[in-house]
């Protein structure tokens, strides 16, 4: 179950963070060029799959408490999205 639930979260992590790179929204833009640079035009999605990937084999294990800090993380990211989406950010 934690599989599962770990799963949707990233599947939740990954649409978000495609909407907020694809905003055109200044601070983004920002970002992307500035660490571009450094680790390419994926790098951040990279970055995401890494996280989902710990957070899997974790779940896998059994840690109820690695998936909690994922949907708290997945939950922030709602936040966040939500603020450069709706332009409050």
């Amino acid at each position: 179950m934690l599989l599962i639930i770990g799963f949707l979260l990233g599947v939740a992590n990954f649409a978000m963070h495609k909407a907020v790179v694809e905003s055109g929204h200044p601070f983004v833009e920002d970002t992307k060029r500035y660490f571009g640079k450094h680790i390419g035009p994926y790098g951040s999605y990279a970055i995401e799959l890494a996280l989902l990937i710990g957070a899997l084999w974790l779940a896998n294990e059994g840690s109820v408490l690695i998936t909690l800090f994922y949907a708290a993380y997945t939950g922030m990211n709602v936040i966040a999205t939500w603020l450069l989406l709706t332009g409050r950010g």
